[in-house]
C-alpha cells in the first residue's frame, strides 16, 4: 500500500494547536469591534447623512494594518499570536466592510444614488491608499532609524 500524495497540499495543524490562534482572534476581534462601536457612538451618522464615521474607521484601520504588517514582518520577529490578535482580531474587528455594504445599500435605497456610488468607490480606494501609504511611510521611517 502506498502513502497518499501530499505534495502541494497544505497540511492543517491539529485543532488543539489552533486553539490559541482562535482565542487571540476572538479576543482581538471583540476589542476592535468595541472600538468601532465607540467611534459610531462618538461620531454618529444622521439617518440621511453620509457615513463618514464608517469611511474613516475603515481608512484608519487599513493604515494601521499597513504599519503593523511592516513592523511585524520586516523589522523584528514577533510572537506568533501578534498577527492574529492585532491584524485579524483587533484591526479586522475595527474595520467594517459589512457596515460599508449596508451603508451603500441604504444610500441607494434612500434615493441618494450619487452619494452611494461615491461611497462605494471611495471606500476601497481610500482603504488601499491608506494601507499602501502607511506601509511605505513606516518603511521609510524605520530605514532612517537604522544605523
Amino acid at each position: 500500500m502506498t502513502a497518499p500524495r501530499t505534495e502541494g497540499l497544505r497540511v492543517r495543524p491539529a485543532r488543539r494547536a489552533q486553539a490559541p490562534v482562535v482565542a487571540a482572534v476572538a479576543l482581538g476581534g471583540g476589542a476592535g469591534a468595541a472600538a468601532r462601536y465607540a467611534a459610531s457612538l462618538r461620531w454618529p451618522t444622521a439617518a440621511d447623512g453620509f457615513p463618514w464615521t464608517t469611511l474613516w474607521v475603515n481608512v484608519a484601520g487599513c493604515a494601521a494594518i499597513g504599519v503593523l504588517m511592516v513592523v511585524i514582518t520586516e523589522t523584528r520577529a514577533a510572537h506568533p499570536l501578534v498577527r492574529p490578535f492585532l491584524g485579524t482580531g483587533v484591526l479586522g474587528g475595527f474595520t467594517t466592510f459589512s457596515t460599508y455594504a449596508v451603508d451603500v445599500r441604504g444610500l441607494l435605497d434612500d434615493g441618494a444614488a450619487g452619494h452611494g456610488l461615491v461611497y462605494l468607490a471611495a471606500t476601497p480606494i481610500a482603504a488601499l491608499a491608506a494601507v499602501w501609504s502607511a506601509a511605505a511611510t513606516t518603511r521609510r521611517a524605520l530605514r532612517r532609524r537604522q544605523p
